[in-house]
């Protein structure tokens, strides 16, 4: 019986569970790789790595997220479930170098 209640507390977490994680790094106000193709209908957990010692901010309008990653450090970004399609992102302090796009399959 105990194990059944902490099976029903632990729930509402696995509902947040994503289907796959995908990782970008940030080298040299640019995004790496700038192109990635995720599986569309699955949730996706994001990971970007800041290799840089400067903070850059990864903003999507397309996915609804923004977030600002600090220097040398990392972030992770729930995006999706995703219809087919392509969704561009790109640093807001390094708008010049810092571009990509997530292509939903």
């Amino acid at each position: 019986m105990k194990h059944f209640f902490t099976l029903i507390l632990l729930l509402p977490l696995l509902a947040f569970a994503a289907d796959e994680e995908r990782v970008i790094q940030i080298k040299n106000h640019r995004f790496e790789p700038s192109e990635l193709t995720v599986p569309a209908g699955k949730k996706i957990k994001l990971v970007v790595e800041n290799k840089d010692a400067t903070p850059e901010e990864f903003e999507s309008h397309e996915l609804n997220r923004e977030k600002v990653i600090a220097g040398n450090s990392k972030a992770t970004i729930f995006i999706g479930p995703l219809a087919p399609g392509n969704y561009p992102f790109f640093g807001e302090f390094n708008e010049a170098t810092a571009k990509g796009v997530i292509i939903a399959k």
